[in-house]
């Protein structure tokens, strides 16, 4: 997808971090960008400060983990400003512990805005974006914990491979078509992602403040001095604009952890080698 002006994207998570970034980023080439978010003060106040950008903002706020909230924003987004050519899949939310203490409706929470969000986005505009024909592409959040996770982030790390999982299935099943399809990998951003749970609903238990997790205090002083010197979310939108341009699958952020990826990779490759090596003599044993 070469040309942006005067065309349209939905951004989620658009009320700061790297979905105000890409909002800021999309605008500055030309598209008109829905900025949907589930925080309404801060989306609220994120749009006052892009009111020099005239009519070709707008916001709306939703829950992604809904599919209901999200065919309305998408239908909303369809009356404000017609065809829509960008999506950015990009809101999450994370808990920290141990996979068997977290509380399971974390777990659902964390699967429901970061895998579900995901999916209701692509269910919302996928068919819209295959009717009207006009390149498009589809851009969804994941992480560098979708390709190397860490302890202490078992949702975390589990819905964003379920990410790039899902974007290597979506961008197979639209190759030769109008929708092109990224997956954005970010390593440390400056965004206000370590503070996610002041959004927790009341049905997942109500807001949360990192504080909350004195057993984690030393990881979590650790998770927020790396994220304030982290890469400016304006640098991460531009690769992802790059991306869009190009076509390029994966996007990362953080040169230095090329070692991280090829170390999980390396000990892929040795159980190939195990298997080759093993199966002769357990066939020749049976």
């Amino acid at each position: 997808m070469k040309d942006f002006k005067g065309k349209t994207a939905f951004v989620t998570g658009a009320a700061s971090g790297i979905g105000l970034g890409l909002t800021r980023a999309l605008l500055d080439r030309g598209m008109n960008v829905m900025m949907a978010d589930v925080e309404q003060a801060a989306l609220d106040a994120a749009a006052h400060g892009l009111s020099n950008y005239g009519d070709r903002v707008a916001r709306v706020t939703v829950d992604v983990a809904v599919g209901e909230a999200m065919a309305e924003a998408a239908r909303r987004t369809f009356e404000t400003f017609g065809k829509v050519h960008v999506l950015c899949n990009n809101a999450g939310v994370s808990r920290v512990g141990r996979v068997e203490d977290i509380a399971l409706s974390d777990w659902e929470w964390v699967i429901g805005v970061n895998l579900y969000g995901t999916l209701h986005g692509i269910r919302a505009f996928l068919p819209h974006m295959k009717a009207h024909g006009e390149d498009s592409h589809i851009v969804s959040t994941s992480s560098m914990s979708g390709l190397v996770p860490k302890a202490l982030a078992g949702p975390y790390g589990t819905t964003k491979f379920g990410i790039v999982g899902l974007s290597h299935v979506l961008r197979e099943e639209l190759a030769g078509s109008n929708v092109g399809v990224s997956v954005l990998c970010p390593g440390w951003v400056r965004t206000n992602m370590p503070n996610n749970g002041r959004n927790r609903p009341a049905r997942f238990g109500g807001p949360l403040s990192m504080a909350d997790d004195p057993l984690f205090a030393e990881r979590n002083r650790h998770y927020l001095e790396n994220a304030a010197r982290g890469l400016d979310p304006l640098d991460a939108a531009a690769l992802v604009v790059r991306a869009i341009e190009e076509n390029e699958f994966y996007i990362v952020t953080e040169p230095g952890r090329r070692g991280d990826v090829e170390k999980r990779y390396d000990e892929i490759m040795r159980a190939f080698d195990a298997v080759d090596a093993r199966l002769p003599d357990m066939r020749k044993a049976g």
